[in-house]
């Protein structure tokens, strides 16, 4: 009766693997409409928060164009323009800026890449749908195919009707968790190439750290 019960358990977690490993059709067809979206529109603006579980949520804005994306969060502004990408830092009169080519940050999550995380090296799955303020909320879980990838575990938000990412939870191979939320979405943006470049003459006296 004993190993019954084992090889039932043993069946069990092997159909669930199995079941999991494979790509959730439904999830995938949100997915796709969500990126889909986002790379036939002229440009999108948002206010968001972000939160670490460490410290107090912090608030920011964030335009994105295609690659292109530009993120605003206290004492610090990220503008990447598809090939460069400069992190500005104001800490009382010190102002730096740090610039990397943007095909060194490939391992990094963007704003502009999450729509497309999905596509490559995770298997995901539809976890659930719920309504908050009368939307209607899909909740998509990606899991890392490979033990070496920077992310092990993200869940994205999607309004179900508007095909809108409204957020996402990373998990990262340090245990770590950061959740975007995001509030006050424009999908309708004519955002100039411009926008997303640095331009040091508008901030005064920057010491310029460049790692290209």
């Amino acid at each position: 009766m004993f190993q019954k019960l084992v090889r039932f358990v043993l069946l069990l977690v092997l159909i669930s693997n199995t079941a999991f490993s494979q790509k959730d059709p439904k999830a995938k067809a949100i997915l796709d409409g969500v990126s889909q979206k986002y790379q036939s529109l002229k440009g999108m603006k948002a206010s968001f928060e972000f939160s670490d579980g460490r410290m107090q949520p912090r608030k920011g804005e964030v335009a994105i164009k295609g690659e292109k994306y530009r993120i605003k969060l206290p004492e610090q502004e990220i503008f990447n323009n598809g090939k460069t990408v400069w992190t500005f830092i104001e800490s009382g009169n010190y102002k730096e800026v740090t610039i990397n080519n943007a095909s060194d940050m490939g391992d990094e999550l963007t704003p502009s890449s999450v729509y497309n995380i999905y596509k490559k090296g995770y298997n995901y799955r539809l976890i659930g749908e719920r309504t908050e303020n009368k939307k209607i909320l899909q909740d998509i879980e990606l899991l890392a195919e490979s033990a070496s990838a920077p992310f092990k575990r993200v869940i994205l938000t999607v309004d179900k009707e508007q095909k809108d990412l409204l957020g996402w939870e990373i998990y990262d191979d340090q245990g770590d968790m950061f959740k975007y939320t995001f509030t006050n979405i424009n999908t309708n943006v004519d955002i100039p190439n411009d926008y997303f470049n640095f331009d040091p003459q508008q901030y005064g006296k920057v010491e310029i750290i460049d790692l290209r």
